[in-house]
């Protein structure tokens, strides 16, 4: 026995194999060991991987280790830049054939005879503004009774179609709005709009934000008859502001899906076509909203909660920098729970309506903000992003590329500076924000069972198979994915922290980031349970906690919204929102989802 077999016997299965490989290539003559008389320096990409397989180990009968080592990092090299980009592309092919697939298999369920229209406003009062509206009834030009009356009626009109709306208190609202005109006979207009800007302006927020008297289901089935004993810190905001409010509306359960559905009110449908989604968590207000049933609306954010719903039905959303609104009525927060990705924000038809409602969600805390500080456009820097480049997410549609580019040509013409940019780190959007998801001071197992115990996925799910549950497969999905293995808290911070820092040293104090809002317009319902990753593309901006603003930015070919995020450092909302208003110009913003009178 020669020395060589001698060593192959002493080598355990995994040193045979790269002996194997070699000699394989050897025989052939396909590829020589370059230490041997003669090489191939043309040979195909692939063979640089079966080669690099050979030289998994040192052996004796390589006289140069060191030029071992470095044909290995050659062939890793030419691994990574070419079959790896290969089967990126080969699998980015399979996800695009498998969206088509879901939307035609969920097309022929959903067809024309499911689509129901959403009726003309009967009103021009309906299509204006809430700063519009709040200075004619300062002035006197029209009533805030007359006001309240036609967006009650709006809202008993679109409401069977829609299915937004959870509770609401009407006789209360017209009652408030008289009050505010005869107040109004004795104020002066400037002190008015000074101390009460939404002074008899009627609004709506989520049925999971409290509000006195009306019910505050989250969406639970256990707690369908609970109403809520006082207001929610924002809604008592809105109120001292001289908002009306006019009723609640729908979420998902506890507000953790990305479709606005629960077993106590049921499915709302989106104003622009009833087969598809609204979005979530925010569903019933973007619904109502786009509607043109509430001048304004009040939402929640966690995970795109206000900006996936006001893209799907094509209205504005702002996501303030975290920490700055109160949080108490939230659900079941108490505002003292410390660090959190949630966050409250305006929802409007109109990008003018977002500054000022935000400084009043604000409270104390609006002087943290430059929101009255004046934005040179021609002084910003545009960066954007075409994917967010998380393999588990949709690609990108062509109609929302194609909006995409056209917004960062128009802001070409003005700045002068736009620069396409890709953040590594942002493939690992979802991972990261599970990672602080479970860092957030709730227990959503304990929380769905309105803390009355603790919910098992282990016997939910059972009993979902069974048709026995009370609950929704994503709340049950919900449940599963908490009891799945933490992430690792070392990696998940130090990825956070560098890709905070990263995009805030790109941002710097005058630049936005463009973004698509979704990687598709609106869903069939229930197809989010086969995107389930979509929402990263706002979820990963709750993570870093920055300022962000949802901007509709036309209609795609099938008719439904299309919208763009803008993405700031964080306290610069005052850019984000600038941003929205030269884009609502530029390309119109809100599209009334129903004919409109010339």
């Amino acid at each position: 026995m020669d020395t060589v077999q001698m060593r192959l016997m002493s080598k355990s299965t995994i040193q045979l194999l790269p002996i194997t490989a070699q000699t394989f290539l050897n025989c052939e003559g396909m590829r020589r060991h370059p230490l041997s008389t003669g090489t191939c320096p043309h040979s195909p990409p692939f063979l640089d991987v079966l080669w690099s397989l050979s030289s998994a180990a040192p052996f004796p009968h390589h006289p140069s280790h060191q030029l071992q080592k470095s044909m290995y990092k050659k062939s890793m090299k030419i691994f990574k830049n070419t079959v790896i980009p290969l089967i990126v592309q080969l699998l980015g092919l399979v996800r695009i054939i498998i969206d088509r697939i879901i939307d035609f298999c969920f097309s022929l369920y959903y067809d024309d005879t499911k689509k129901i229209a959403v009726p003309e406003a009967k009103t021009s009062l309906l299509m204006e503004s809430a700063l519009s509206l709040a200075k004619k009834i300062r002035n006197k030009e029209i009533t805030s009774e007359e006001v309240v009356r036609c967006f009650v009626e709006r809202i008993q009109e679109v409401n069977p179609i829609l299915n937004a709306v959870v509770d609401t208190r009407f006789e209360e609202a017209l009652t408030e709005a008289k009050e505010v005109d005869k107040i109004l006979c004795s104020e002066t207009a400037s002190d008015v709009e000074q101390n009460k800007p939404f002074l008899g302006v009627p609004f709506t927020t989520k049925d999971s934000t409290a509000c006195k008297g009306l019910l505050h289901t989250m969406g639970i089935v256990s707690r369908s008859d609970v109403k809520a004993t006082e207001d929610a810190d924002v809604v008592a905001l809105m109120k001292n502001a001289g908002a009306i409010l006019l009723a609640v509306t729908n979420v998902p359960e506890l507000n953790l899906w990305s479709e606005t559905r629960n077993n106590v009110i049921g499915q709302t449908k989106n104003p622009y076509d009833t087969r598809r989604s609204v979005g979530g968590s925010s569903g019933g207000e973007a619904s109502l909203i786009a509607a043109a049933a509430s001048p304004l609306g009040i939402g929640t954010d966690i995970g795109g909660s206000i900006r996936i719903p006001a893209c799907c039905c094509g209205i504005f959303g702002h996501k303030p920098t975290t920490g700055l609104t109160p949080l108490k009525g939230l659900t079941f927060r108490t505002g003292e729970e410390g660090q959190t990705m949630v966050t409250a924000g305006p929802m409007t038809k109109y990008a003018c309506d977002l500054k000022p409602f935000l400084k009043v969600l604000l409270g104390g805390n609006v002087s943290r903000l430059r929101l009255d500080l004046k934005v040179n456009l021609k002084d910003l820097k545009v960066m954007y992003m075409e994917e967010l480049n998380d393999p588990r997410t949709s690609f990108v549609t062509e109609d929302i590329k194609v909006a995409l580019q056209r917004a960062t040509d128009y802001f070409q013409e003005i700045s002068h500076t736009i620069e396409k940019v890709k953040f590594a780190h942002m493939k690992y959007s979802f991972t990261l924000w599970k990672y602080w998801m479970s860092r957030e001071p709730t227990n959503f197992a304990a929380d769905l069972a309105n803390r009355k115990g603790s919910l098992s996925p282990w016997i939910e799910l059972p009993k979902k198979l069974c048709g026995c549950s009370q609950f929704t497969l994503a709340a049950i999905i919900g449940l599963v994915n908490s009891q799945l293995p933490p992430i690792n808290k070392k990696w998940a911070e130090t990825v956070t922290a560098e890709l905070k820092e990263e995009v805030c040293e790109v941002l710097g104090e005058n630049g936005i980031l463009l973004i698509p809002s979704q990687p598709t317009t609106a869903g069939y319902h229930y197809t989010a349970f086969l995107r389930p990753f979509n929402f990263m593309y706002c979820g990963i901006f709750n993570v870093l906690k920055l300022p962000v603003t949802q901007v509709p930015v036309g209609l795609g070919r099938d008719g439904l919204p299309i919208g763009i995020q803008v993405v700031a450092a964080p306290y610069n909302d005052h850019l984000c929102l600038a941003v929205a208003e030269e884009l609502e110009k530029a390309f119109h913003g809100w599209v009334p989802p129903f004919p409109t009178k010339p």
